[in-house]
């Protein structure tokens, strides 16, 4: 895999931020008129991904700062099925498919506003593990509630069984998705480095060789 920073992926582009703010903006109005038809759990969602969303542009003071438009629109899926009626963007693959973009979203960030350090490699890991992770939490959270406050616990043995298919399946699905983008973003950072002059390139390789020692 080609060997890029993780970070890179917060993108500095004015049509990746078009489609981005757009997309940012739909969800904020999905969220409004889930929190007016009484839906928690959708708003709450609609919440954490305009946080998450918002958090590039407002640490770099700029609003070309975006994350890339298809990782968010990945996340946004199940929303959008729930707006357009569409069932099958809001089965248990598809939301599990968002949960990864998510996961996706937070190493990106971690790795740009904290000390954590990801190789790609690992994230695509991370998003997998912690899709798997999010499907047996979310089961245990709705068991539980069941059992302390008598909420409707509909799923039996089984269907909590393939919800563990379906995530481990969007979570390595994803895995191989990121894996390619992340070969597409190297490819396409071989050409601006072929056109930097000798002392950019010797300036951006002194800078890498110290986020590595740092590491």
């Amino acid at each position: 895999m080609a060997q890029i920073r993780l970070e890179t992926l917060i993108a500095d582009s004015r049509s990746n931020a078009v489609i981005a703010w757009i997309l940012v903006v739909a969800i904020v109005g999905i969220g409004i008129g889930a929190l007016v038809a009484g839906s928690t759990l959708w708003a709450s969602f609609t919440v954490a991904f305009v946080v998450l969303a918002l958090l590039p542009p407002l640490a770099f003071r700029s609003p070309l700062v975006m994350l890339p438009w298809e990782v968010l629109l990945l996340a946004a899926l199940p929303v959008f099925g729930i707006t357009l009626g569409a069932d099958r963007l809001t089965g248990p693959f598809t939301s599990y498919l968002s949960v990864a973009a998510f996961a996706l979203v937070l190493a990106v960030e971690l790795q740009t506003f904290t000390a954590v350090r990801m190789t790609p490699g690992f994230a695509v890991v991370f998003v997998a593990v912690a899709t798997m992770a999010t499907a047996a939490l979310w089961a245990l959270l709705r068991w539980n509630a069941a059992s302390l406050f008598g909420v409707p616990f509909t799923a039996d043995h089984d269907a909590v069984m393939w919800e563990f298919v379906y995530s481990a399946g969007a979570g390595l699905g994803a895995g191989v998705v990121f894996e390619l983008y992340f070969r597409r973003l190297g490819r396409l950072e071989q050409p601006i480095l072929a056109e930097e002059s000798p002392k950019e390139t010797e300036a951006r390789t002194r800078t890498d060789t110290e986020m590595g020692d740092d590491v």
